[in-house]
């Protein structure tokens, strides 16, 4: 018996470390009632948080984070893409100010080169690939390569066929944009980062999609493709993706969840219920990997820290899992 409650406690301990190392907050700055980013940090620590997502270089937040032992994935934001675009000379001293300079007192684990860049915009779009390759060749020139991956951060608009997941494949009118990319990530064997939000998903399409299956709480299965069965929205979305990528030449990807989360208020669906429901579950769930890739535990990054007051629609303002003001928890969730 003593034998067998050791192992139980092992295999318990084994499942909070996975559950704990799978899962990030990002630290979102669009508030005029944050705390410092000292406290932040003491935060993140105090809660066990081990990694984090920051989507612009803050020298105040690189301060803060020195020591820290926290793994950081950090942006460069759409603002910046034409700068390090533009000249290898621009992505070299970049790197050098916002990673090289604080490593390795500060943690670096991805550089996130843009984030969301619609295929749409032709001022945007056509600079995240440059873009990539120059800080790649600015990590690899400052002696980091080994330490820090470079990817760039999409949504799921760029799916044009969503069902069945096995099915998934990239809108034909975005692969000029994505192919390249993903050919980039596969030779230099980075995760493509990718923001899921169930909820968005749930509010657009209540016909098709319950709560419960947005939320981790349907009882049973509630699609069944084939040999794979879905009891979560979440799982459905992330297959998808790995479908799509699979089609376009990227099979051998991993996807990194660099962004999910569901709002505490501001519209249909968004309560505090649903949102600790949510949270609560995404975290517990991420270890187990999905149906197309069971047992692979899914990096995951909650968004976000605290709710965001200088955020628009109303709806952006109410995603955080801490109160800015008190920081104090919404949700007891256990990282």
């Amino acid at each position: 018996m003593a034998i067998q409650l050791l192992f139980l406690g092992l295999l318990a301990a084994s499942l909070d470390i996975t559950e704990s190392q799978s899962v990030g907050v990002c630290y979102g700055m669009l508030g005029n009632n944050l705390p410092s980013p000292s406290q932040v940090i003491s935060l993140y620590n105090s809660r066990n948080i081990r990694r984090m997502r920051v989507y612009d270089p803050n020298q105040d937040v690189f301060q803060a984070l020195r020591g820290s032992n926290i793994e950081v994935m950090l942006g460069v934001p759409n603002s910046e893409l034409e700068y390090v675009a533009s000249s290898r000379e621009n992505a070299r001293e970049w790197v050098k100010r916002n990673v090289r300079d604080h490593s390795p007192d500060v943690r670096f684990r991805y550089i996130a080169v843009g984030n969301e860049v619609k295929p749409s915009d032709t001022t945007l779009a056509r600079l995240v690939h440059p873009a990539l390759t120059n800080v790649h060749e600015a990590i690899a020139f400052h002696g980091l390569k080994d330490q820090v991956k470079v990817s760039t951060a999409v949504d799921t608009t760029l799916i044009g066929v969503n069902f069945p997941p096995s099915q998934g494949a990239f809108n034909s009118d975005v692969r000029s944009y994505i192919d390249p990319i993903i050919g980039f990530l596969v030779d230099i064997k980075a995760p493509l980062l990718l923001n899921i939000y169930t909820y968005f998903s749930y509010a657009n399409n209540q016909r098709d999609i319950s709560l419960a299956y947005a939320t981790f709480t349907s009882p049973g299965t509630v699609v069944q493709d084939g040999a794979n069965g879905y009891q979560n929205l979440f799982d459905a979305m992330l297959d998808v993706v790995y479908s799509a990528l699979e089609k376009a030449g990227g099979a051998s990807l991993d996807i990194v969840v660099s962004e999910n989360g569901w709002p505490s208020g501001g519209g249909f669906g968004a309560t505090l219920d649903n949102a600790r429901t949510f949270y609560t579950n995404v975290v517990r769930h991420v270890s187990r990997g999905t149906p197309k890739r069971p047992g692979k535990a899914i990096e995951t990054y909650l968004f976000a820290m605290f709710d965001e007051n200088n955020k628009e629609p109303e709806l952006e303002k109410n995603f955080g899992v801490f109160y800015p003001t008190t920081q104090q928890p919404k949700y007891q969730l256990t990282f």
